[in-house]
Parts: structure tokens; sequence; C-alpha cells
């Protein structure tokens, strides 16, 4: 039997080194897992509560509103003028999403089609890659860099495309590199889509995670930005509430718009007490972000520290709970799966290899901050073991 869009899907190698590390366990092994971004770190106390005296009320059990309950459009509207300073209407520029990947992924659908292109930055997490030809449209990589060689790479490769790219996906902090960005890069994106007619789409996943005094800006801070760009904050990372599933598509009102009339035909939104719960968290739980960064920038320094002691030299993020890690040299031999396959077996140590991020990841592995400090530096002690040859 036939499948559409999903026939023609390469293997998802994160699930080859799933399987790797599920077998390992079954075996006995104690495998240490900086696979999977999935945060360990529980949600804040005032969330679980809220939730639970929300679904003890009938009337919320019933179908809520596929664009998000007024009161949690409300408490975006006032999380972004706290955090970034950038005023948005809750009713028309603010939009509840089932967390980014559902709402970018609708969103690709009422921004693209067949015949389309889109701009994506090389490498990119994958449904920044799938959800524009999940539209039927195609994608143009454009090389990631740092500040202006981006922008460069940019119009680069609108010059060279054919047809002309009507959108452009970015996320900073970048997951998977960690590239960081400022305000002045945001603003010469905004330059660059006005003056050709594209709409920017920023995932600000990492909104809330920036170390060492870095704070990761919004990109609807730039001037003008509005009337091009939309973005997505999620309270998977912020707050540590990733299985609850609350983002929002934030800015131009126009494409708020569109995606609100889609998802009007697709979903009756989040569980309502899930709403509640998360509104009461962005209102009375402000800080818990900043807790949040710290636990990550403490297990970036142990993880870091460690490899450097190892002989395995890697850069140091100054955002998102990710370090994008150059294959050793002594092993430049194998690609980025061969080599997280070795590292499960040789130190019981998952990764996520780089070509799970497009070829542009090809010759890096990438390690999610997701094990406490004492179990990153077991896994220290066992890729010195496992790599002999970097010292």
């Amino acid at each position: 039997m036939e499948f559409r869009r999903i026939d023609h899907l390469p293997p998802y190698v994160f699930s080859i080194i799933n399987e790797l590390k599920i077998d390992a366990r079954r075996a006995g092994s104690d495998v240490i897992d900086f696979g999977f971004g999935n945060p360990d770190l529980p949600s804040p106390d005032i969330a679980i509560r809220k939730l639970a005296e929300a679904a003890e009320l009938s009337r919320n059990h019933r179908y809520s509103a596929s664009k998000g309950i007024p009161k949690l459009r409300a408490a975006a509207a006032d999380l972004y003028r706290r955090r970034f300073g950038v005023e948005l209407d809750p009713d028309t520029e603010v939009l509840n999403v089932i967390g980014a990947k559902e709402g970018f992924t609708h969103l690709m659908w009422v921004l693209l089609q067949p015949g389309d292109a889109c701009l994506v930055p090389a490498p990119s997490y994958p449904i920044h890659i799938w959800g524009p030809i999940f539209a039927g449209a195609a994608i143009r990589e454009v090389a990631l860099a740092e500040g202006e060689e981006f922008v460069q790479n940019l119009e680069r490769a609108w010059e060279y495309s054919w047809p002309k790219p009507r959108a452009l996906v970015i996320s900073f902090p970048h997951n998977p590199t960690t590239i960081c960005v400022d305000k002045g890069f945001f603003e010469r994106i905004v330059r660059f889509a006005k003056e050709r007619n594209v709409i920017v789409v920023h995932d600000n996943a990492y909104a809330d995670l920036g170390f060492d005094g870095y704070e990761p800006p919004s990109i609807l801070q730039a001037p003008g930005a509005k009337d091009c760009c939309v973005e997505l904050y999620s309270m998977t990372k912020s707050f540590s509430m990733a299985g609850w599933r609350v983002a929002f598509l934030v800015g131009n009102p126009e494409v708020i718009a569109a995606l609100s009339k889609l998802k009007s035909y697709l979903d009756y939104g989040t569980f309502q007490p899930i709403q509640i719960a998360a509104t009461v968290t962005l209102n009375e739980a402000a800080e818990h972000p900043k807790l949040v960064k710290d636990v990550y920038q403490s297990r970036r320094d142990t993880l870091c520290d460690g490899l450097d002691r190892i002989g395995w030299s890697v850069d140091r993020p100054k955002g998102t709970m990710f370090v994008w890690a150059d294959i050793p040299e002594p092993y430049a031999h194998m690609d980025s799966l061969e080599f997280s396959s070795y590292l499960v077996r040789e130190a019981n140590v998952a990764t996520s290899p780089g070509v799970g991020f497009g070829p542009g990841g090809e010759g890096h592995v990438r390690f999610a901050l997701i094990e406490n400090e004492q179990r990153t530096l077991q896994a220290v002690r066992n890729l010195r073991r496992a790599l002999p040859d970097l010292t």
C-alpha cells in the first residue's frame, strides 16, 4: 500500500541510536542518554496544582477554543511585554498552538503549497526542514553561519532560487549548532524580508536559555518586524512543560488570523485545564525560566569541562540546552551515525548524530543537557575509556 507524504521520508536516524540504547539497556548496560532533547526538570508546582484544581471542574472537560482561552493569550502578551518589551494584542497577535511543532507544521500549510519555495538553514531541527516539504513546497538550504555571513548566504540563496522563496524559517539560539544572535542580526533579517516580500518564521524555542549573561532576543524587537514576521514561543524548555504541549504563535496579525482559521477546522484547542494551569504559571511563576537556565548552565559547564579534560575540545554554547561537538580528529574517518553508534556500544553514552539535522550536520554529534552533573561526569569517564586516541 502506498502512503502520501511519508513513503519518501528517509529513515529517522535518531531512532537508530534509540534502538541501540534500548538494546543496551535490556542487556543490563547503564546508558547515559544525551540524545533526545527531552527536558527532565519538573514542571512548576503551581502548574501541577492548578491543573488538578481545574480538572476537578466538569465544565472544563468540554471543548475549548482552538485559538486559546482569552486569559492565556493575555498572559502570553504580558510575558512578551516583560521579557522583550514587545507589545502584542492578545486578540489579533497571539495564538495558542498545541506545541511548537504542531503550530509550525500547520503554519507551513497556510504559507506554502506545491510550487512554492522556502529558505531553511542547514543544518536545522528536522521539522524545520520537513514542515515545508509536508506542505508541498521545495526547500532552499542556506549554509548556517555567524551574523552577517549568514545574511549574505541568504541573499545568494534568494538570488539563485526559482521560484523566489516566499518564507524563511530561522531559529536562534539555534538547535543543533547553538549559534546565538543579537538584536542587530534580527534587524538585518527584517530588512531582507521586507525588501523581498518574504514571511519570516522564527522558532524561539530557547528564548530563556541564554548563558553567561546572554539574553536571547525576540525577532519582534526589530523595528517593523510585525509587518513580515511571526515567532513561536514555547513553554517546553523555559517552564519545563514539555508534555503539556503549550506554545504560542505571535506577531503579524494576518498570519495569526490565517493559522487560526485553519486550526478552527482541525482542533478544539488544548485541554482547558492545561490552558488554565499554563495561564497561572505564566502570571505567577515568572522566575521559573531563570531557575531552569541556571541548571542547564551548570550542566553545560560540567560537560564542556569534562570533554576538555579528556582531549575533546568543544565550543561552550551561549544558549540552548545542547552542546554541538565536532567528531574528534582521530575518529573523523567515521560518519556521524557510525560515531554515535560507536559511543553507545563502547561508552554507554547516547548522542544525536549530526546528519539527523540534514547533510549540513555531518561531522558532528549533539549532546542534550538532560543528565545531571553526576551522570555527566560518569559519561566523561566512559568516553575517556572508549576514546583512547584522544589522549
